[in-house]
């Protein structure tokens, strides 16, 4: 036999596409060629793969050595076919005899001694080889994350190992990884957080309807100990969900399986760029913001990003999604985030305080909070001020709920808007808002020409009342419903 064939499988967004590693030996000098749109790693492992065959006491054919990676215009990356590189040069030369590899798919790097290495993106590689009902063979490093899925998973730690399981004698077990449930949230409770009552019901009001959230105070006031203590009151991610977050972050670095069933919080730095933020590359790979898919984002110091980096969040606020396009290809990573931002009121964070106050007149607070465009503001459903907190509630003895207590709430709200309309109140459509809003519509157009809010502003508004009312058990949204959504609308002034 001088060919063979093996699969193997390519990352492309969240998508894995199916590889066929096709080898053939061939009469003439010695040569070894790798075709089908590889990057410099592919090309490279004819290299690993020589050292690898040699080092693992197999021959390396000297002869002419051709391997095709088809389909020949899907873009390939890594030493994810070594693996499949290598038994197809073992299969192709007779050295394994006749053996059968339709039922199997390969992904791994190798070293040069021939053990097995782990590669990024095998998660969506495990979803696709499930839905192709095959076994797939895997480093033993990223066997956990593989089995997640369900799918057959056969781990080895070499070469020697993959060839004894084909020729029989020594067949690799199934592996199997059982990540654990309900594990609490480790970003802190809820009660750590003295003072503060308003602050706490906003954030309990954001964690039961998905809405994003703005809080604006003077340093020290505890923005960032509010916001991290957010993914504490969500519930865990059901299945489906999980393995949605898991293959996202698998394309850049694997969830540890103790946390696949909690939601991911993600808190880049402000000097973050536009493609650290929603994703890109030669490779597009995915951002911070669907990093944080199914979870929070937290944006600390917003108005110390480059403005240029913060309208990108515009779009996917909207759809839940972000498109990247190259001149080859076009990718879209998911991007359901509940954005959470933290911000002082101006330079120094003092403003209005005769004390603290480094004396920037109202003009320059302007200037600093006009770094937030107005469309990007209509986008954040809850804005609120949050002052300094007392020192007598600082320092005294008097505890807040639990972030579990607050949980059990924010669960109940959840089931009732599941029930009702399949979706958090935060995806609500205009025609699902109208029968909320009909019976306030006179009461609402005073109060929207008197606040000046917009028509994506007020519908926002109402989704928040919605889920007010879902709160206290009401099936309809009442006017101090609205009153109370309202008052969480606070418009940042922005100067020219």
């Amino acid at each position: 036999m001088t060919h063979a064939l093996l699969y193997s499988r390519a990352p492309l967004g969240i998508e894995a596409r199916e590889v066929r590693v096709e080898t053939h030996l061939a009469p003439g000098l010695p040569a070894f060629t790798i075709v089908g749109m590889g990057d410099t790693a592919v090309r490279e492992s004819r290299d690993r793969v020589r050292s690898a065959l040699v080092n693992s006491g197999f021959e390396f054919p000297q002869r002419r050595i051709t391997v095709s990676l088809a389909p020949a215009d899907l873009p390939k990356d890594g030493g994810r076919f070594d693996l499949a590189i290598a038994l197809g040069i073992l299969i192709a030369s007779n050295q394994l005899g006749k053996v059968s590899t339709d039922h199997l798919e390969f992904s791994g790097e190798l070293s040069l001694n021939g053990l097995l290495n782990p590669v990024s993106g095998i998660l969506p590689c495990a979803l696709a080889c499930q839905d192709s009902q095959r076994s797939l063979v895997v480093a033993k490093d990223n066997a956990d994350e593989a089995s997640l899925t369900g799918v057959d998973t056969l781990a080895a730690s070499q070469l020697c190992e993959v060839a004894a399981h084909l020729t029989g004698q020594g067949p690799l077990p199934a592996h199997r990884s059982d990540p654990p449930r309900n594990l609490p949230f480790q970003g802190g409770c809820l009660s750590e957080i003295r003072g503060q009552a308003t602050a706490k019901r906003i954030l309990e009001i954001a964690a039961a309807g998905g809405h994003s959230l703005l809080l604006c105070g003077p340093p020290g006031a505890g923005k960032s100990m509010l916001a991290s203590r957010l993914p504490g009151l969500l519930p865990s991610l059901r299945t489906r969900q999980a393995l949605e977050v898991a293959a996202i972050h698998s394309l850049k670095q694997p969830r540890d399986s103790q946390v696949f069933y909690q939601r991911p919080y993600r808190a880049p730095h402000h000097t973050s760029s536009a493609t650290a933020l929603v994703g890109g590359g030669s490779y597009p790979k995915p951002g911070e913001i669907s990093l944080a898919h199914h979870g929070v984002l937290f944006l600390d110091e917003l108005p110390e990003f480059d403005r240029r980096v913060l309208e990108v969040l515009r779009e996917p606020l909207e759809t839940g999604e972000v498109s990247i396009a190259r001149a080859a290809q076009q990718l879209t990573f998911p991007a359901r985030f509940q954005l959470v931002a933290a911000m002082n009121p101006c330079p120094c964070g003092f403003l209005g305080d005769p004390e603290k106050s480094c004396g920037y007149r109202c003009e320059k607070a302007k200037r600093y909070q006009s770094k937030l465009s107005g469309p990007l503001l209509d986008r954040i459903d809850l804005h609120l001020d949050v002052p300094a907190v007392d020192a007598h509630e600082l320092l005294g003895d008097k505890e807040g709920e639990s972030s579990e207590i607050v949980c059990l709430r924010v669960k109940e709200a959840w089931q009732q808007q599941w029930q009702r309309q399949q979706r958090l109140n935060r995806d609500l459509s205009p025609d699902d808002l109208e029968p909320l809003l009909r019976p306030h519509r006179d009461w609402l157009a005073g109060v929207m020409n008197r606040l000046g809010l917009s028509a994506r502003a007020l519908h926002r508004s109402i989704r928040v009342a919605r889920t007010i009312a879902d709160l206290a058990q009401s099936e309809e949204v009442e006017r101090d419903h609205l009153r109370e959504a309202l008052s969480y609308r606070q418009n940042i002034e922005k100067g020219g």
